[in-house]
């Protein structure tokens, strides 16, 4: 069974959350998915809120795509779309693989703590918008079991700030930032 598939009907929370832990690898560099953000069609902060758009059109295609964007102009981002106008944030990861190539990428610094560094050390490009997670060179290889998860309010958003929608793997380090104490799983 590919990547898509798994994760068909599962919506951006569901996906958010069962990422957490994944193998993520973009030709031959990636690691451990280690922190998500979730983002639906009704959600506010959403870049889907308005409906579709030239930028946002990624977002509203099948599971299993990349949606790519520059935010702040500066920054690339990689979402993960879990059904069309929901998708999940890729904030951070444990670098497992290639990982020189991701430090000589970001030429110093944390490598993959925060999605804009995640994008350079991953060598992501706006070419990889609407590209399919199918092993080939975007690829996802989920966890055979969901990880001990640390869950909190999004981040660097200023809309639907207090949705607790975002998901770290517990006891994890290189995490964004840290999460608010522990309140369940």
């Amino acid at each position: 069974m590919t990547f898509p598939d798994e994760i068909a009907g599962l919506g951006a929370l569901a996906l958010a959350r069962r990422l957490i832990g994944a193998q993520l690898l973009v030709r031959g560099t990636g690691g451990i998915i280690i922190e998500t953000e979730a983002y639906t069609a009704d959600d506010p902060a959403s870049h889907s809120f308005r409906g579709p758009t030239r930028r946002n059109a990624s977002m509203f295609g099948p599971a299993g795509h990349a949606y790519v964007y520059r935010s702040y102009g500066v920054h690339l981002c990689l979402n993960v779309v879990a059904a069309p106008g929901e998708a999940v944030l890729i904030r951070a990861l444990a670098p497992t693989a290639g990982v020189e190539l991701m430090r000589a990428r970001r030429r110093g610094g944390a490598l993959c703590s925060g999605p804009g560094r995640l994008a350079e050390a991953l060598g992501l490009s706006l070419e990889d918008d609407g590209a399919l997670f199918d092993g080939g060179e975007l690829a996802i290889t989920l966890a055979p079991e969901a990880p001990d998860l640390l869950v909190g309010p999004r981040i660097g958003i200023s809309r639907a700030q207090d949705l607790p929608w975002r998901f770290g793997l517990a006891g994890a380090e290189g995490l964004s930032r840290p999460f608010p104490p522990r309140q369940g799983r």
